[in-house]
């Protein structure tokens, strides 16, 4: 691939990435914990899995004797004649990341269950295909698109395959497919990606009083806008260019913004009062005119804004069906000390959260000493943890 076309890759990424945001949100974490549990997985792999893993010519060179009976003793490395062992690799990546990691498992273990209690499954092709289908719409080849998730996002395929592509297909099924679109949504989607937009500079505060006050002086001087806002501002990208805003759109989230931008004068010039759009947040606009549509006939872009919106209105609904079985689901993290979903207090009293009072289920490996298995009730008797996760 050219450079010219990695590049068209690369935004394409940012573009899905946009686009995934709420599903991303929605699951709390994932996303956010990959790196996090791939550092984890690389700390704790013994030698032997990181060369069974290995492309070659599957010819597996054998460790010395020396090397099995340190690994057999839970050794991962040595330096000189001091051995690092497993607990002190494990016990660190437990302060370091435990908590995120865990969560990650946690939110994908919810959804599991969710689809086991209705009997859903995903399976390997229909991630395959969801990822073919993917590269496609932004045309690059999969192992490109492989490419570029690591390279950019630093994300390895079976990340992306366990933590983005199953969940996002598990949640869709969860939340059905039918999703309904009305002529006012078309029309509101139409003026929001294709309508005129206010050019505009703007001054945003914190505080009330203080805008007040920089609102007399700009009526006195309205020149003096540009070096108010460099001088005042709170929002950084904006103050760093003299108050300068990306052209102001109808629809695109902030309704109260939105009005006064588009109360000013079309041709320019004019001064807004000061508009609450937050809590604790006003802004002053100085109108600079309106953008020029490009678009102006909705026919031309009715497929491609249904497309777009049901997709929206997917993620919308997957969001809140994710939250719903969040709250069905009881959890306990013996990490954090908390409890959420499904709880219903005895006599008043908190859940015991001492993880050392917790008794490892029957057929457990060994664990730091820092780390402790879930309660017997939670887990069969002998279940590995890794047997109750997809595994697209």
């Amino acid at each position: 691939m050219n450079e010219g076309n990695r590049s068209k890759a690369v935004e394409s990424l940012q573009d899905f990435a946009a686009s995934r945001r709420k599903l991303v949100m929605a699951i709390g974490g994932t996303v956010a914990a990959l790196p996090v549990a791939g550092l984890l997985w690389q700390a704790l792999s013994t030698p032997e899995a990181e060369t069974a893993q290995s492309p070659g010519d599957g010819k597996q060179p054998k460790p010395s004797d020396a090397r099995r009976a340190a690994n057999a003793r839970g050794y991962l490395a040595r330096v000189n004649k001091q051995l690092i062992t497993w607990d002190e690799v494990a016990d660190e990546c437990m302060a370091r990341y435990a908590n995120d990691v865990l969560e990650n498992i946690i939110n994908r273990v919810i959804i599991q269950q969710a689809c086991t209690s209705q009997g859903i499954t995903v399976t390997a092709t229909e991630v395959d295909h969801e990822i073919l289908t993917i590269s496609k719409r932004f045309k690059v080849p999969v192992e490109e698109w492989y490419n570029l998730l690591e390279n950019e996002r630093d994300l390895k395929p079976a990340q992306y395959r366990r933590d983005i592509i199953w969940p996002m297909l598990a949640l869709r099924k969860l939340a059905g497919a039918d999703v309904t679109i009305t002529q006012k949504m078309l029309a509101e989607a139409f003026q929001r990606d294709y309508g005129p937009r206010v050019k505009a500079k703007m001054i945003m505060f914190d505080n009330l009083r203080r805008a007040q006050g920089i609102y007399s002086k700009i009526r006195q001087n309205p020149d003096d806008f540009e070096r108010l806002a460099r001088e005042h501002s709170i929002e950084p990208n904006s103050r760093a260019l003299d108050g300068a805003v990306p052209p102001i759109r109808m629809y695109g989230g902030n309704l109260q913004l939105e009005k006064a931008a588009f109360k000013l004068k079309k041709e320019g010039g004019e001064i807004s009062g000061i508009t609450e759009i937050g809590p604790s947040r006003y802004v002053i606009l100085l109108g600079e005119g309106r953008t020029e549509p490009v678009v102006k006939n909705i026919d031309e872009v009715r497929d491609e804004l249904l497309k777009q919106l049901k997709e929206e209105e997917t993620q919308k609904k997957i969001a809140r069906v994710f939250d719903k079985i969040k709250q069905q689901t009881r959890v306990d993290n013996y990490i954090s000390g908390r409890s959420s979903g499904n709880i219903r207090p005895v006599s008043g009293t908190k859940p015991n959260f001492d993880a050392n009072a917790v008794t490892p289920a029957a057929g457990t490996a060994r664990t730091s000493s820092r780390l402790r298995t879930a309660p017997p009730e939670q887990l069969p008797p002998g279940t590995a943890v890794d047997s109750v996760l997809p595994r697209p």
